[in-house]
């Protein structure tokens, strides 16, 4: 291989490693637009790169840079998302260290894929905490103890279900859908037998981890960034997230009162 094909070689595996980065980062929930600077940032820190430009949406990641006369563009779509942003931060840490730093490629592609493998906090943790975090709201809508107590048992059955869910690789409106539903059943039930006082304080602390808090976060964000596309995409994502949210809680409420009434 001449010294002009490894150059473009060099310069390829720069641009992969520099779309493995910002898909990281947008799997984790990170902004686009933090997603775009990343992904900038790393692939004109090497060989005198001048032009590299990337669109990235809730979706996918578009990238292309040129070098030695030659375009190279390659695209990446992003099919499932979470929420952890302590990837997202480590991925700026190397992001800085890598651009300021004489760290090759392949360096930085290991340093990407162990950031990419670690792993979250234990299941275990994340129910307790979690459900506990949620079960708070319902003390803060006004709910007594019971509700407390109730919120936080039924939480933790939600997300369960929600993470059972996510396994089959089912849609996230179906996922909240039915978390939704479970979480009102279950608040009837706790009511019914005692272990609960207020029907809808309850349900509100139990679907408080379905809530898609960081989309909307990250909607306006994006939009004030001036990415309107991505910031109406996330919008829409947490306008139906909220919607099945209320569908699954309207529907079993409904059939409740209605059952209870005649």
């Amino acid at each position: 291989m001449d010294n002009t094909n490894k150059k473009n070689e060099e310069v390829r595996r720069l641009l992969i490693m520099a779309i493995l980065a910002g898909r990281i980062m947008l799997k984790n929930g990170a902004e686009t637009y933090r997603v775009e600077d990343t992904i900038i940032r790393l692939c004109k820190s090497r060989y005198n790169i001048k032009y590299a430009e990337s669109f990235v949406t809730s979706t996918g990641i578009f990238v292309s840079i040129e070098y030695n006369g030659e375009v190279i563009s390659y695209l990446k779509r992003i099919k499932t998302r979470t929420i952890d942003l302590n990837k997202i931060d480590m991925v700026n840490s190397f992001s800085r260290s890598f651009v300021e730093s004489n760290m090759s490629v392949d360096e930085g592609m290991k340093e990407l894929k162990k950031i990419n493998k670690t792993e979250n906090y234990k299941f275990h943790t994340q129910i307790i905490f979690g459900s506990m975090a949620a079960a708070f709201f319902s003390l803060l809508f006004g709910g007594t103890f019971l509700d407390f107590i109730s919120s936080f048992l039924v939480s933790i059955v939600v997300v369960l279900v929600a993470d059972k869910l996510g396994q089959l690789d089912s849609t996230f409106f179906i996922n909240n859908l039915i978390g939704a539903s479970i979480a009102s059943i279950l608040a009837i039930l706790a009511v019914k037998i005692g272990i609960g006082t207020n029907i809808d304080k309850i349900i509100i602390g139990s679907i408080m981890t379905l809530v898609p808090g960081v989309a909307i976060t990250n909607a306006i964000r994006d939009t004030i960034s001036g990415d309107f596309l991505s910031g109406l995409s996330r919008g829409m994502e947490a306008i139906l997230t909220a919607l099945s949210i209320a569908l699954g809680a309207g529907v079993i409420l409904k059939i409740y009162f209605r059952s209870w009434l005649f």
